[in-house]
């Protein structure tokens, strides 16, 4: 075929390089305590900025999981297939310790070094995270039963990834999932209808159908049943401790937006084996510390995107020519790309706060739980309802290109919106806000103690300030404005961080955009005067 044209003016391939070289991400490791990590942050950053690990996750993710419900002669099998690239992504999470080896940690910070390793690695391809996140969320949970945790707490925090279904006693390591969501319910818990029947030796059989179970080759399953003393929750092993297979039957795999290389399944408990966890009737209360916790991990997941997109967006513009320049050059283009990186920062300025939160929580700090009870509600609210408009605006920057599949912008788009949607969907969430408020009144004294220190700092954020105060004194219709007051006190508590630990032209910006009244409805709408010089500069990502 004859040569027709040259190709030109093309966009280098977006690898080698360090994705754990990001500013904001590494200034908040150092104030959160963290900075010892550094070095193994950095390992696995030029590996999440590596062509190898682009390839693992691209390929993971068109290869999709394969249910196998019975095997060659007919025996049910109840097993998923998974490419092996996705066992690589897996392989390389565990052994750096982003599912639940900070429980066994004794170094501070454990938590917060996990979290900044998760929004790094979590940019290769957020499908797989799912099982490590809960993996992490289950070790609280279980420890409503200080018996399985003694047990199992070793295994789920091993550095060692040990696929295949086995009985928990003889692996390595163990992955974690939990069962929930059931069809008529929904985020509705209460409203379970699945049994679990006392068999007279400890345990418990349950009967049930669960419309969503994210990751079914999990080794243990957290869940909720109706047993005999109200809603409760247990865990359920998929092997027995003879060996044998425990009834959860998987139904099929869910044809999902996004989120594709991970598997969701429904699955049908038929009198399946299962351990109380903590006491009959207090399943809620037991199983919402996982929540909680998988709730950190949807804003470290929504912070990793953003700045996936960020870096992707600018890598582009500084490559591509248009009109005479780069297009990081043309005006419009800069307000945007700034604007975007004003999102991404924030983001992870307030995920890594509270990841800070999490891990002095667990060294016994009440005043942090109160904190972070409050502040992950309002967090979770806003920054998972922020992704979806960030990936589609980083998207837009690539133009056409962008849209087209090898770009891998249309990989980001369709994950974006799985953080607001799961652990509760944005009404949930901001409900969840107004909850906490009024059965812990204690968490708005912590929330505007925390914002409150970056008080005279910026007129604008003060001015939101007063207002709220305004507004939690006026209950009326509180639920018809949840959404706007948990708008704001997550504007708040970003903008306060920003202001205290972010350079003057990233703080000031935020605050006259997002709080000042000085922005459109889309991204790329700043007021004159940003110094964009210094906003992009964070975001530049320069090969190693």
């Amino acid at each position: 075929m004859p040569q027709t044209h040259e190709v030109t003016n093309q966009v280098p391939p977006h690898h080698g390089y360090d994705a754990a070289a990001d500013p904001a991400l590494l200034e908040a490791l150092d104030r959160e305590g963290a900075g010892w990590s550094a070095p193994e942050l950095h390992r696995l950053g030029v590996l999440a900025g590596s062509e190898q690990a682009a390839e693992w996750g691209r390929l993971a993710n068109e290869n999709e999981p394969v249910l196998h419900t019975h095997d060659r002669y007919g025996h049910r099998v109840d097993e998923v297939e998974f490419h092996p690239y996705w066992h690589e992504l897996m392989r390389t999470a565990v052994s750096h310790g982003l599912h639940a080896a900070p429980w066994t940690q004794s170094e501070p910070g454990a938590h917060v070094a996990r979290a900044a390793k998760f929004i790094v690695w979590s940019q290769v391809e957020a499908g797989h995270t799912c099982p490590v996140s809960m993996t992490y969320a289950a070790v609280p949970a279980l420890r409503a039963t200080p018996a399985l945790a003694e047990w199992l707490e070793p295994l789920l925090a091993s550095r060692t990834y040990d696929f295949g279904l086995r009985r928990p006693d003889t692996k390595r390591g163990l992955i974690a999932g939990m069962s929930m969501t059931e069809k008529q319910g929904g985020s509705d818990v209460r409203a379970n209808t699945t049994t679990a029947v006392p068999a007279g030796d400890g345990t418990y059989r349950l009967t049930g159908h669960k419309w969503f179970t994210s990751a079914p080759m999990s080794d243990v399953f957290l869940t909720l049943a109706q047993a005999p003393g109200g809603l409760s929750c247990f865990l359920l092993p998929r092997v027995l401790p003879d060996g044998t297979r425990n009834r959860l039957l998987l139904q099929r795999l869910k044809d999902k937006l996004g989120n594709r290389s991970n598997a969701s399944s429904e699955i049908e408990y038929d009198g399946a084996f299962g351990w109380l966890v903590g006491e009959e009737g207090r399943g809620v209360a037991t199983i919402i510390e996982m929540v909680n916790t998988t709730r950190l991990d949807c804003v470290l997941g929504g912070a990793s995107g953003m700045r996936l997109g960020l870096v992707r967006a600018v890598h582009h513009a500084t490559h591509r020519r248009a009109f005479g320049k780069a297009l990081i050059d043309q005006p419009l283009m800069r307000n945007v790309l700034a604007d975007l990186a004003l999102e991404s920062e924030a983001a992870t300025a307030v995920a890594m706060r509270l990841a800070g939160a999490t891990d002095r929580v667990a060294r016994g700090d009440s005043d942090e739980a109160l904190l972070r009870r409050l502040g992950l509600a309002v967090t979770k609210y806003w920054v998972c309802k922020r992704a979806p408009g960030h990936a589609a605006e980083a998207l837009e920057c690539l133009g056409g290109n962008g849209y087209v599949e090898e770009s891998g912008m249309p990989r980001l788009y369709r994950e974006a919106p799985l953080s607001s949607i799961w652990e509760g969907s944005g009404n949930v969430a901001a409900l969840d806000s107004l909850r906490a408020m009024a059965r812990q009144p204690e968490t708005v004294e912590a929330f505007f103690a925390e914002v409150g220190r970056a008080a005279g700092a910026d007129r604008h954020l003060d001015a939101a300030v007063a207002g709220l105060h305004k507004q939690l004194a006026d209950p009326a219709e509180a639920e018809y404005r949840a959404r706007q007051l948990t708008e704001t006190m997550a504007l708040a508590l970003q903008a306060s961080l920003l202001l205290r630990h972010a350079p003057a032209a990233v703080a000031d910006a935020f605050c006259a955009s997002r709080l000042g009244g000085e922005h459109g409805g889309a991204y790329g709408t700043l007021p004159t005067g940003v110094d964009t010089e210094t906003v992009l500069a964070r975001a530049v990502t320069a090969t190693v």
